[in-house]
């Protein structure tokens, strides 16, 4: 259905950031807590559906020039700008109505997050570097969107780690969209300035510096002493080869050309979405079970001794 896919359903994973903040706020046994970030979860998805549209009626010509972009609804023809307009102006109205429902402070970030993208689909994505830095930016908002919903304090290095790892995947997507454009080098600059400007060698230098950033940013986190107060144990670092391997995978995929996109890997890569899987599942546990897991642990080695 093209309206359904005008919406882009499956870019609505990127907004599982906002449970970063009933996550490691320790709100996710609270049931009335649930509920507010996933109906908050639900508003950004139809705000971000919105912006995914007014994104693809301003870049509908560029779209044509891309071999899988020129088969979005919009620039395929099967939805006409205007019709699109329409839905995209409803998805918004229906989306902040539900963030100011719900909480002030979401409502001032989820607009805050609509500025942002604002600035970026109409002019500041045809700037190199700056394009990328206003995804993480977006990235962010996602996040402290989530926290503010669910009125918890969300840790600076968090903050970090999700701005770094953002820039990482976008800078990678660059890496995916210069790919797959490679033959055809005036069509790259006319799809997207930006890549006239972007090689791959440099963006391999900044996925690489960026993804350093994010792993350090998180062992920072975990290994912070507000953060082993807060859960009770400094276990959360171990989770460290599982976040490594994660991040590997991402860089292998996109350097040997297997995706199109950060999305594409969320979606479809079972090695990836596995890692991610053993991840979360090992943070909610200690997370919530932190010292009743360590002093398992720590029995099992004292009787063992």
């Amino acid at each position: 259905m093209p309206y359904l896919r005008l919406m882009r359903p499956e870019q609505w994973s990127k907004n599982v950031f906002l449970f970063a903040g009933l996550v490691f706020g320790q709100r996710l046994t609270d049931s009335a807590a649930v509920v507010t970030a996933l109906l908050g979860f639900g508003c950004f998805c139809l705000v971000s559906s919105a912006v995914y549209i007014f994104n693809d009626i301003r870049d509908r010509q560029e779209d044509r020039l891309h071999p899988r972009k020129r088969t979005r609804p919009v620039a395929a023809g099967q939805v006409t700008p205007a019709s699109a307009g329409l839905l995209a102006a409803l998805l918004l109205g229906v989306g902040l109505l539900g963030a100011w429902q719900l909480d002030w402070p979401f409502f001032l970030t989820t607009s805050a997050y609509l500025v942002v993208q604002a600035f970026y689909t109409y002019g500041l994505k045809q700037v190199a570097l700056l394009d990328v830095i206003l995804i993480g930016i977006g990235f962010v908002l996602r996040a402290i969107a989530g926290a503010v919903v669910v009125n918890v304090e969300i840790s600076p290095w968090l903050v970090i780690c999700t701005f770094t790892l953002c820039l990482f995947m976008g800078f990678s997507k660059r890496r995916c969209e210069l790919a797959a454009l490679a033959e055809q080098a005036d069509d790259a600059v006319r799809h997207r300035r930006t890549l006239g400007v972007y090689t791959p060698e440099l963006l391999n230098h900044m996925t690489t510096v960026t993804a350093g950033i994010a792993v350090v940013s998180f062992l920072l986190y975990a290994t912070d002493d507000k953060t082993v107060v807060k859960f009770q144990t400094e276990y959360l670092a171990y989770t460290l080869p599982l976040v490594v391997y994660a991040v590997f995978r991402f860089a292998l995929l996109v350097e040997h050309g297997r995706v199109d996109g950060p999305t594409a890997v969320l979606v479809r890569d079972r090695p990836f979405q596995a890692a991610i899987a053993l991840w979360s599942l090992a943070v909610v546990l200690i997370i919530y079970r932190g010292a009743w897991l360590e002093g398992v642990l720590k029995g099992n080695a004292s009787g063992a001794g």
